[in-house]
């Protein structure tokens, strides 16, 4: 059965195939799930050895992995992140250390590298059930339970109770979490006339979730209607939609990994 990194992979890879407006930004998110899963299969096949959750504990470790990630995008990464990757191969160790612990303590939608190693560390985290120690974000429904992460997407999904289920995808560890259906991601705003929706044909199975209360949104996906998509890929596929949010005065709850 295919890994959680070869099904986003596999999707990438397809999609940067039949894109033309996002195919560049897939092509670099494929090469940095390919990064992000030797980090994540490195931590897991690691003889004797299971994460706590304290990075202060774990950092030794996660950094002992993350060279290929930094060699990958010196590779295929834009000019300005490609230089930044190779600086970080060129400084000492306490460098990168420092911007994990940066993200760890209080997470920004900026902090590419920390960003891209620390989510399969804390998609491990997830699997293994060990409790973050020391993110002691902000909570409630709108942040991940497990770790206290925004959400990066939406996505509706059928379960045999019910059809079309809301759930929220979090930007640090990649897991889910259910969400009311009719309510702002970024403010918990309820009521209809303030909440907007926007699609095109193009992109039938994915739309603009946005909120006129606190002009944030989010990118919904309707697997109800395309059961094939992966969220976190095809939210990159749709990168046009971000283009419109934008023009009409919305900010986005989480950029994407890619930075969109």
């Amino acid at each position: 059965m295919a890994s959680f990194w070869d099904k986003h992979i596999e999707r990438a890879d397809y999609l940067a195939a039949e894109s033309s407006g996002s195919k560049e930004l897939l092509n670099f998110y494929a090469q940095l799930l390919r990064a992000q899963e030797e980090i994540y299969e490195a931590l897991r096949s690691r003889k004797n050895w299971l994460p706590s959750g304290d990075l202060e504990s774990d950092v030794v470790v996660i950094q002992a992995s993350l060279s290929g990630l930094l060699e990958r995008v010196t590779r295929s990464g834009p000019e300005s992140l490609a230089e930044s990757a190779q600086a970080l191969l060129d400084t000492e160790s306490n460098v990168m250390a420092k911007e994990l612990f940066d993200y760890w303590r209080s997470p920004s939608d900026t902090q590419f590298f920390a960003k891209a190693v620390l989510q399969p560390y804390l998609h491990w985290l997830a699997e293994t059930k060990a409790t973050p120690v020391g993110r002691e974000l902000a909570g409630g429904e709108r942040t991940c339970p497990f770790c206290g992460g925004k959400p990066q997407l939406s996505f509706l999904q059928s379960r045999e109770s019910e059809s079309g289920n809301r759930d929220l995808l979090c930007a640090d560890c990649l897991c889910a979490w259910e969400f009311r259906r009719v309510v702002c991601a970024n403010c918990g705003e309820e009521r209809p006339t303030k909440l907007g929706y926007f699609h095109t044909p193009e992109f039938d199975h994915i739309r603009i979730e946005a909120c006129d209360s606190c002009k944030h949104y989010i990118k919904g996906i309707d697997l109800t209607r395309f059961g094939h998509a992966m969220p976190l890929v095809d939210e990159i596929y749709a990168a046009p939609l971000d283009l419109w949010a934008r023009e009409h005065g919305y900010t986005k709850i989480e950029l994407n990994l890619v930075g969109v």
